[in-house]
């Protein structure tokens, strides 16, 4: 954890823990759209099999981070690596060979609307992979399993289904490639409370189950408190503390302390210390 004064600078992540992978490595990258400068010399680090919840006020850049480690927006200087390659060295032969490794669960699940859920699983597959018909059909029925939706939600077109079942449906067509990272942008937004943990306990659960690596782009207390084994805080157009729960509950930079040891924050960590006792 970086210090716990007020006035926290951080411009590289902690060393790797003893015997932790790191499938995902970003180093001084900034990203400006104009004269607009949104990330500035950002750097972090995430961990083979951990759940990472990032997190920072609205408007500050984590959708936008999200983005340039998926090559969606260009960065302006600055190296990100996946599974130790570096993505701007890779001919495209490589590059796909590394885009099928990742899993992308967009905010609001953004399915095609004239597709079927399943049609919609099989997007990933019918770009990446030369597939008989039947295999993928079998193997998007697969995906639907894995993220508790019944058999029937296949034929259904998103607009027939619960922002709930949209959700589940975005994260089974994540899935489809059956990848090493899953990204996740604002995964439980719109989401009753119960819809809201279940979400939680299944990431928690797939990533148990398939070995995956969790990248959540959250606002969501719960979720922080409930699932994530480290959180990286954004601010100031950088990571400006990362750590456990309990880390960031000692951190005395004033929106850190907010966000973490507010009203609303105190309520949720008393009630997980109720369930634990």
């Amino acid at each position: 954890m970086a210090g716990d004064t007020g006035t926290i600078e951080r411009t590289v992540p902690r060393a790797a823990p003893a015997g932790r992978e790191i499938v995902l490595s970003v180093r001084d990258v900034t990203v400006a759209f104009g004269e607009k400068v949104v990330l500035d010399h950002l750097s972090l680090d995430v961990y083979r099999g951990e759940i990472l919840g990032f997190v920072g006020a609205s408007g500050t850049g984590k959708s936008v981070l999200l983005r340039t480690v998926l090559g969606l927006t260009p960065k302006r200087s600055g190296r990100i690596a996946l599974f130790g390659h570096d993505v701007d060295e890779l001919d495209e032969a490589d590059r796909m060979a590394v885009d099928m490794r990742l899993g992308v669960l967009f905010q609001h699940g953004a399915l095609f609307s004239a597709l079927t859920v399943k049609e919609n699983i099989q997007v990933p597959m019918r770009e990446y992979l030369d597939l008989p018909p039947a295999l993928m059909d079998e193997l998007a029925m697969l995906k639907l399993e894995l993220v508790g939706l019944p058999a029937d939600a296949a034929d259904k077109l998103p607009w027939q289904l619960s922002g709930g079942m949209i959700k589940r449906a975005g994260l089974a067509r994540a899935l489809a490639l059956d990848p090493d990272i899953v990204f996740l942008d604002e995964p439980t937004s719109g989401l009753d409370p119960i819809g809201a943990a279940e979400f939680d306990e299944l990431v928690a659960k797939l990533r148990d189950t398939m070995g995956l690596t969790v990248y959540m782009v959250t606002h969501d207390l719960d979720s922080l408190f409930s699932v994530c084994d480290r959180i990286a805080v954004l601010g100031r157009k950088r990571v400006l503390v990362e750590g456990t729960i309990e880390d960031m509950m000692q951190v005395e930079e004033p929106w850190v302390k907010s966000y973490f040891r507010g009203k609303r924050a105190r309520q949720i960590d008393l009630q997980a210390r109720k369930t634990a006792g």
